[in-house]
């Protein structure tokens, strides 16, 4: 059955492989479960209903990106799409939860429109290889910056921004020890080191009363106060549309980048960077949005913590049904879960970022065309704490460059079209 279903032997994988690989991913994004409904629950939605729904949001999403579309990519409801819905769309602009939720569904129907006429494929496959290799550091950038907040190592600052953290406390240096843990591990070949650190750092914050033991199963809570809520009436205004087109525009372009750069480490894409059964891993996300509409939570989007397990060897979409299992059986042990601290994770992200920085190597830095865009990406993806941004910039910065140095003729039509739209983007929706 793996076989035929995931091409295990094809893929030169195993299932025990996939299985760690499933659970690595599943444990580096598992914040999800905690962070989305208590933000969900500050725009007025029953905060144990909104965490039901992150669960099976979550599951339905890796479901299909594993069974249809066989990458190891696994999806959850996503960070600051959840932030826009709640300080952008209801507490900022007025509307209702349900209100949201049917603007959610409405950019899911408009992606799965666009995903099964191949426009989604045609805005990725046009991507220059050399903003590909960009958008998988810029995110490698971007991870680092995550991980180094919330392990404490970093700080904010009302002076520079950011500053450094007070490293001698227990999570900054239980992170860091975590990070040193991955290398050690992996470097001697052990695909479960990212694993066993977080494990390993969990079980030390324990044992230093760190972390309070808080049980191990509890029986979900209902669902009904956010299924089938939708405010559909609303979701049909003129005013909603700048919203439903936010939705579209963020989830696009953070999922692009995504799939670029797990298909990049995966192997998955060839030499020109092209994804095979492109269709049906932009068709998962896109469903995955209706349905978690449905059933309570704002748009589910790729994940790119989905890197994690691919690090320690996933290649298949067996490893994104395990991750769906994994957030399934959540639902069940969500005190256990909860133990896991911030900072257990932070040293396997910050391990991930590492590795996607290794995209720099193969940027031509004698070529000023190429080095500015990618240094454009690279930078502005963390500063403005944004993979869209970070697309955007780069796209303008791409076009600009080569149009002022005389190498329009390397532009394409679908770049042209691109720079123009985010351009529009900055001019009259930021």
């Amino acid at each position: 059955m793996f076989e035929r279903l995931f091409k295990i032997t094809e893929n030169n994988t195993s299932v025990r492989r996939e299985t760690i690989a499933g659970i690595t991913t599943f444990i580096t994004m598992v914040y999800i479960v905690f962070v989305n409904p208590a933000m969900l629950a500050e725009a007025g939605m029953d905060q144990g209903a909104a965490f039901v729904a992150t669960c099976i949001a979550a599951a339905i999403g890796c479901f299909i990106m594993g069974l249809w579309a066989n990458y190891p990519l696994a999806l959850a409801p996503g960070m600051g799409l959840n932030a826009f819905f709640t300080y952008g769309v209801v507490l900022g602009m007025g509307y209702t939860w349900q209100a949201a939720l049917g603007a959610v569904f409405m950019s899911g129907c408009i992606f799965l429109f666009l995903s099964l006429f191949k426009v989604r494929e045609w805005i990725i496959d046009a991507i220059p290889l050399v903003l590909k290799r960009a958008i998988a550091t810029g995110i490698g950038a971007f991870l680092a910056l995550i991980a180094l907040k919330n392990a404490g190592i970093i700080v904010a600052s009302p002076a520079t921004l950011v500053q450094l953290g007070d490293i001698t406390a227990p999570g900054p240096l239980l992170a860091i020890f975590s990070f040193f843990v991955i290398a050690a591990l992996l470097y001697r070949d052990m695909k479960s080191g990212v694993l066993i650190s977080i494990l390993l750092v969990t079980a030390i914050a324990l044992g230093l009363d760190l972390v309070e033991y808080q049980g191990i199963i509890s029986m979900p809570p209902s669902i009904a106060p956010t299924f089938m809520q939708l405010d559909f009436a609303a979701a049909f205004e003129i005013s909603m549309l700048t919203v439903v087109f936010a939705f579209l525009f963020v989830d696009l372009f953070d999922t692009s980048g995504t799939l670029v750069a797990v298909t990049q480490k995966a192997g998955i894409a060839d030499e020109q960077g092209k994804m095979p059964r492109l269709g049906r891993a932009l068709s998962a996300d896109s469903t995955a949005t209706i349905a978690g509409s449905m059933l309570g939570t704002s748009t589910t989007t790729s994940y790119i913590e989905s890197v994690a397990g691919v690090s320690v060897g996933g290649r298949t979409g067996l490893t994104a049904v395990v991750v769906g299992i994994c957030f399934l059986l959540m639902m069940f042990f969500a005190p256990l879960a909860g133990m896991i601290p911030a900072y257990a994770t932070a040293g396997a992200i910050l391990y991930v970022a590492v590795l996607m920085m290794q995209n720099l190597k193969l940027v031509n830095w004698d070529d000023m065309t190429d080095a500015i865009p990618v240094s454009v990406v690279l930078l502005m993806t963390p500063l403005t704490f944004s993979i869209a941004h970070g697309i955007a910039l780069g796209f303008i910065s791409y076009t600009a460059v080569k149009l002022v140095c005389g190498k329009k003729d390397e532009i394409s039509i679908s770049v042209w079209v691109l720079t123009a739209l985010f351009i529009v983007k900055f001019a009259f929706l930021s």
